[in-house]
C-alpha cells in the first residue's frame, strides 16, 4: 500500500496551494496529491470566463507548469477519487479499489456541481461548469453548431457564462428561480443593474422562472418546459445552481458537519491528523460575526491552504484571512470585499447608469462589505474601512467627491 507523510484530496486552488505551502514551510515528508481531474492543477474561475471564450489557451492557466510539482517532490495522482476514509488506520480507499496511508489528511475536495433533479434532466447537452472538462464539452457543442442555449441559475457561474456565450454569438435565456438574480450573496441595487445590464446586451433574462422538465431529440436537450408551460427551444443547457460539499467520505468517518464539514480556527476536522480547506470546509467566520459559513472562493481556499499547511509544520496561525471576491462579465469588472451576510443597510455610491458605482453594506452602523463595479479605488480604500470596524457617516459614505481612505 502506498502512503505519504501529508496525502491531499483535491488538486484545485486549495490542494495545490497546500502543497505549494508545506514545501515553503520547508517541510520535506513526501507528499500526495489526489485529483479526480486528469489534468495537472489549474486555476477554476477562467472556465467559465478567460477559458471559455478562448482568450486563454489550457497551458495559461495552469496553476504552476507540470515540472514544478516534480522538482519539489509533489506526487500528482490524477484521476483518484475517494470513497471513504478510515480515520484509525489513517486510510483512505480510492475507486479503484487501492488503498493510501496519510500521516497527515489535508480534504481538499471542493463541491459537486448540484444538478437538475427534472424529467429530461439526464439527457446530453446539458452541462456544469466545475471543471476542465465541462467547459471542454461547451466549446465542442458550440464548435458543432449549438447556439441557442439556456442557463438555469442567476449567481456568478450562470452570469459569467451567459456574458461569455453572449459575446460568442449565442441566443441565450437565463433563467432564475428567486425574483432577483444574485440573491443569495449581494444587495438589490447589484442585482437590479446586472439584470439591467445583461439584459442591454442581450441576454434574455427571466427571473421566478423555473424547468419543469427538458425535452429532446435523439437523446439531446432541445426544449425547456418552465413551470408556467412556457417553451423555449434550446442546444444546450448550463446549469449554475451551485455546489453540494464534496464531503461525504469526512462525514461517514465520523467527522462534524451540516453544511459541509466543520473545521476549528487551524482548519482541522473532529477526526484526528485530518484538515479540510476551501469550498468543503465550514468555519466560524470573524467577518461574518462568528457565524458556521463555507466561503466558495479562490482566497479562501489559498488562505485555508496556508493556515493547515503552516500548523503541520509547528506554526500556529488562526485562519483570520480577509474575504475577497472578484467576477468579470462582459466589459465590468466586479470586487466584494467583505461579506455582506446580516447587513441591514446597503448604500449606493456612484451612479450605475455610468457602470462605475459600488454599494456598500453596514450593520449597526458598521461598514462590512462592499460590491465594487468598476470601481477599484473604492474597493482597495473600503476594505480598510471594513478591517477598522469602521461607522462612517452615512452621507460621507456615498459622497463620491470623498475618497473612503478619508472616513477612517
Amino acid at each position: 500500500m502506498d502512503s505519504a507523510d501529508v496525502v491531499i484530496v483535491g488538486s484545485g486552488h486549495g490542494g495545490a496551494q497546500a502543497a505549494i505551502a508545506l514545501r515553503q514551510q520547508g517541510f520535506e515528508g513526501s507528499v500526495i496529491m489526489l485529483g479526480r481531474d486528469n489534468d495537472p492543477p489549474y486555476e477554476r474561475p477562467p472556465l467559465s470566463k478567460e477559458y471559455l471564450a478562448r482568450e486563454k489557451p489550457f497551458e495559461r492557466i495552469l496553476i504552476r507548469p507540470p515540472a514544478f510539482w516534480e522538482e519539489r517532490q509533489i506526487a500528482l495522482r490524477p484521476g483518484a477519487a475517494v470513497v471513504s476514509v478510515d480515520p484509525e488506520a489513517h486510510t483512505l480507499k480510492l475507486t479503484d479499489g487501492s488503498e493510501i496511508g496519510y500521516g497527515k489528511l489535508i480534504w481538499a475536495a471542493g463541491g459537486n456541481p448540484r444538478r437538475l433533479s427534472c424529467p429530461g434532466a439526464d439527457l446530453s447537452g446539458i452541462h456544469a461548469v466545475r471543471d476542465k472538462a465541462d467547459a471542454d464539452r461547451i466549446m465542442a457543442e458550440l464548435d458543432n453548431g449549438a447556439k441557442r442555449v439556456v442557463v438555469v441559475g442567476g449567481g456568478y457561474i450562470g452570469l459569467e457564462a451567459a456574458a461569455v456565450l453572449t459575446k460568442l454569438g449565442c441566443t441565450v435565456t437565463l433563467l432564475e428561480a428567486l425574483p432577483r438574480v444574485l440573491a443569495r450573496v449581494a444587495g438589490e441595487a447589484l442585482s437590479d443593474f446586472y439584470t439591467a445590464y445583461h439584459r442591454e446586451q442581450g441576454v434574455d433574462i427571466r427571473l421566478e422562472a423555473t424547468v419543469d422538465k427538458l425535452e429532446g431529440e435523439n437523446g439531446w436537450v432541445r426544449r425547456a418546459i418552465l413551470a408556467d408551460g412556457t417553451a423555449i427551444d434550446c442546444d444546450m443547457v448550463v446549469v449554475g445552481i451551485g455546489i453540494v460539499p464534496a464531503a461525504g467520505p469526512l462525514i461517514a468517518a465520523g467527522a462534524a458537519g451540516a453544511n459541509g464539514v466543520d473545521v476549528d480556527e487551524f482548519c482541522r476536522t473532529a477526526l484526528p491528523d485530518v484538515y479540510a480547506i476551501g469550498d468543503c470546509a465550514a468555519h466560524a467566520s470573524p467577518w461574518a460575526d462568528g457565524a458556521v459559513i463555507r466561503v466558495e472562493s479562490v482566497q479562501n481556499a489559498n488562505d485555508m491552504a496556508s493556515t493547515a499547511a503552516k500548523h503541520i509544520t509547528g506554526i500556529e496561525e488562526p485562519y483570520r484571512a480577509f474575504p475577497w471576491f472578484w467576477s468579470n462579465q462582459f466589459d465590468l469588472k466586479l470586487q466584494t470585499a467583505g461579506l455582506s451576510l446580516g447587513h441591514d443597510t446597503a448604500l449606493v455610491r456612484g451612479d450605475p447608469a455610468q457602470a462605475k458605482f459600488s454599494v456598500i453594506y453596514l450593520k449597526e452602523g458598521r461598514v462590512i462589505a462592499l460590491d465594487c463595479v468598476n470601481s477599484t479605488k473604492d474597493y482597495v480604500q473600503g476594505r480598510k474601512l471594513i478591517e477598522a470596524k469602521a461607522a462612517p457617516d452615512l452621507d460621507a459614505l456615498v459622497d463620491t467627491e470623498r475618497p473612503l481612505k478619508d472616513l477612517l
